[in-house]
């Protein structure tokens, strides 16, 4: 496995994304599948394993403590705060809270969960932008200093909002959907986090399935779980998913002419986007697992990689990827029109 830098920390170059094993796409795995999935994980040399209080209101951190923490010299663990769960009539319902005092409570109950006395790499998950960026970051400063966590990240920000928050204090990473279907992060932030020695942590690297072949038809679709998050993004109607279908058509032959597989193109071109770019796939197989980790070793060559330029030419996706009240809680930036 290829290692990338991120802030004081050395990781494979693909990291694993835990939210899947518990939260977002339907029922979750038996916990025995899951549990089997982060030990291979760990095993075939995956070093980076990326998880938040927020997936599955915090049952996803206490599944990561409870198998991981017996093996925690071996890996950079990364979580999140800033977006949780809060107590309702019809179950936790989700919140965007960057309060200082709600930071570090979210922080002692992921310490916890995570069952580890420090959390490596510690992400604002979205900017509460009813609280300034510089207030945010200043109490995870605060965590910082107090060796409750190593380092921070935001996650789903501007490159101005990555400044203003670099200039209280280095940030070591941010993540956002960045995939060959997913582009905005090539408006601005992927090179302020190349200017400032930023890592850039890539989620739903494989279009949430879609560039990995997980979704080949309508009839697939329809069959998504009901709480799957992919049935609100406007991506994902079945008019939008028809016109992305001839996508997925050209982009099987491309990666077939490769040698590889779509989802190990996929994940090979981001790598080609810079040294610090690290992807962090999902998934509940051991065997995509396994194919995901092969995707280090693939360099795809200067004609694969034009002829993706081509297909995935800015207008060629149909559908936003998040529909209009997801938009309003983020911050990235937007391609006009």
């Amino acid at each position: 496995m290829q290692q990338r830098q991120l802030g004081p920390f050395t990781v494979s170059a693909i990291g694993l994304g835990c939210m899947n094993l518990s939260h977002a796409y339907g029922t979750p795995p038996a916990p025995e599948q899951a549990e089997a999935l982060l030990l291979a994980a760990l095993d075939a040399g995956i070093t980076l394993f990326d998880t938040a209080a927020l997936y599955g209101f915090g049952a996803n951190e206490e599944l990561v403590g409870r198998v991981l923490a017996p093996h925690r010299s071996r890996f950079t663990l990364a979580s999140k705060c800033g977006m949780t769960g809060v107590p309702s009539e019809n179950g936790p319902k989700r919140v965007i809270d960057g309060r200082p005092a709600t930071l570090k409570s979210t922080c002692e109950q992921a310490l916890r969960r995570l069952r580890t006395e420090v959390i490596d790499l510690y992400y604002l998950h979205r900017w509460d932008k009813q609280v300034p960026i510089e207030d945010s970051v200043g109490a995870l400063a605060e965590l910082v200093r107090e060796g409750k966590i190593h380092s921070i990240g935001l996650s789903e920000v501007s490159a101005d909002t990555l400044r203003r928050a670099h200039a209280v204090h280095p940030i070591a990473a941010l993540q956002t959907e960045y995939s060959l279907w997913t582009r905005n992060a090539e408006i601005a932030v992927l090179q302020a986090c190349r200017e400032l020695g930023v890592a850039f942590v890539a989620f739903s690297p494989l279009g949430r399935g879609f560039l990995a072949d997980g979704l080949p038809d309508l009839a697939t679709l329809a069959a998504l779980d009901g709480k799957d998050i992919r049935r609100a993004m406007p991506r994902f109607s079945s008019d939008n998913h028809t016109a992305n279908l001839a996508l997925l058509s050209e982009f099987r032959a491309i990666a077939a002419e490769a040698g590889c597989s779509p989802a190990q193109l996929a994940l090979a071109w981001l790598l080609t986007r810079g040294e610090h770019v690290i992807p962090i796939p999902g998934t509940t197989s051991i065997a995509h697992l396994l194919e995901n980790v092969a995707a280090a070793g693939i360099q795809p060559g200067v004609d694969t990689l034009q002829r993706l330029e081509v297909l995935f030419a800015r207008g060629a996706v149909a559908g936003a990827r998040y529909n209009a009240a997801t938009q309003a809680e983020i911050d990235t930036e937007e391609f006009a029109g």
